[in-house]
């Protein structure tokens, strides 16, 4: 049987709230050995922690971020006396997480961005992430955005615009990495497409060799508090080169078959996972080393003051496994991320939007699963 990791967090989770008692001492062996909430915030006041992803085994260690390393990106800007800060669409930071500390900024760009969910590493040395700006904070100023590449060192090597990549709004991306070259799958939330970049990787950069519109037909629509909602979180499995797709306003996930080789537009897909009583606006999603997928509940829709700020565990075949809240306030789960198993552990980050904070539990884990 498959580890349930999202039922060791909440054993953890209700050992960590009932210190002291017996239920505490029932509970202990659930324990991780170890997990830190560290603070997003960089030395320029962004707010809202969006995407979070790890920098993964052979990243080259001449650089600003190193394996191992856990990077986040914001959303908003930071709040100031004149009224004029923490509006969406507008962060410029991605950071470095650094625990139970200050987190360093490994990259910050121009006033213009509004970095999103869309937060990626590629081991050969390069960050992609995505920005979705706003001029004013409101859906009403929203833009197009674009996909940034960022070298080790934290500087801009090169931004994909709407035309060169069949991109509108960049809210969300997974990567298949095979090194010197990979596939960078974005869900983009303006339109309710997903579009796969296929790219080559050498030492002067990523090069965008095609870019492919695989699916569509995802709701999506502006909303006053989360500014934009649609097509979200992916999780691609190349062993049967299916995407997920994580649809936040249709409340459900759905799986794109062919995903990787793909040079049509294969519309939704197949619908995997529609439940009310427990999907509540899914966002950003991830595949675990379980085989099990991941997703964190934004709240936008459906939402259940009862269950707020969840993340998700259930199977490709849809069969809800476990839940966690992050929060005990709504919209608080959003970028989420594991990295590669080590010495029978595996590390999860979950970034809460409302502290502006990351947790990353360190959870016992069999390689294989079994």
């Amino acid at each position: 049987m498959k580890h349930l990791l999202l039922a060791a967090l909440c054993g953890a989770s209700l050992a960590l709230s009932a210190a002291g008692s017996a239920l505490a001492a029932e509970l202990t062996p659930l324990l991780p050995p170890s997990f830190v909430t560290s603070s997003t915030v960089p030395a320029n006041g962004d707010l809202n922690p969006y995407g979070a992803a790890f920098v993964p085994d052979g990243f080259p260690r001449f650089g600003t971020i190193a394996p191992g390393d856990l990077l986040v990106s914001n959303f908003n800007n930071a709040q100031n006396p004149q009224g004029t800060g923490n509006l969406q669409g507008k962060g410029t930071t991605i950071v470095k997480i650094v625990p139970n500390g200050t987190p360093a900024t490994f990259f910050q760009g121009p006033a213009r961005l509004g970095l999103s969910t869309a937060l990626g590493v590629l081991r050969a040395g390069f960050v992609l992430v995505g920005s979705v700006p706003t001029k004013d904070g409101t859906s009403a100023t929203i833009q197009p955005g674009s996909l940034l590449v960022i070298n080790r060192s934290g500087s801009q090597i090169a931004e994909w615009t709407p035309t060169m990549a069949k991109i509108n709004g960049p809210w969300d991306l997974t990567i298949f990495d095979q090194g010197d070259h990979a596939k960078v799958f974005v869900s983009n939330v303006l339109d309710g497409t997903v579009t796969r970049l296929d790219v080559s990787v050498d030492d002067g950069g990523v090069h965008l060799n095609r870019a492919t519109k695989i699916a569509s037909g995802y709701t999506f629509r502006s909303d006053p508090a989360a500014l934009v909602v649609g097509p979200t979180g992916l999780a691609y499995d190349p062993q049967r080169d299916v995407l997920y797709v994580a649809s936040t306003a249709d409340n459900a996930i759905f799986a794109v078959f062919g995903a990787g080789n793909s040079q049509h537009d294969g519309s939704k897909g197949v619908l995997i996972y529609a439940d009310n009583a427990h999907l509540r606006g899914p966002i950003a999603m991830t595949l675990g080393p379980n085989g099990h997928l991941f997703v964190a509940n934004g709240d936008a829709v459906n939402a259940d003051p009862k269950q707020p700020s969840e993340i998700v565990e259930f199977t490709p075949q849809g069969r809800f496994v476990a839940q966690l809240s992050i929060d005990p306030a709504p919209d608080g789960a959003f970028g989420i991320a594991f990295a590669q198993p080590q010495h029978e552990f595996v590390r999860f980050a979950a970034v809460d939007d409302n502290t502006n904070t990351v947790t990353v539990w360190k959870v016992p884990f069999e390689n294989g699963g079994q």
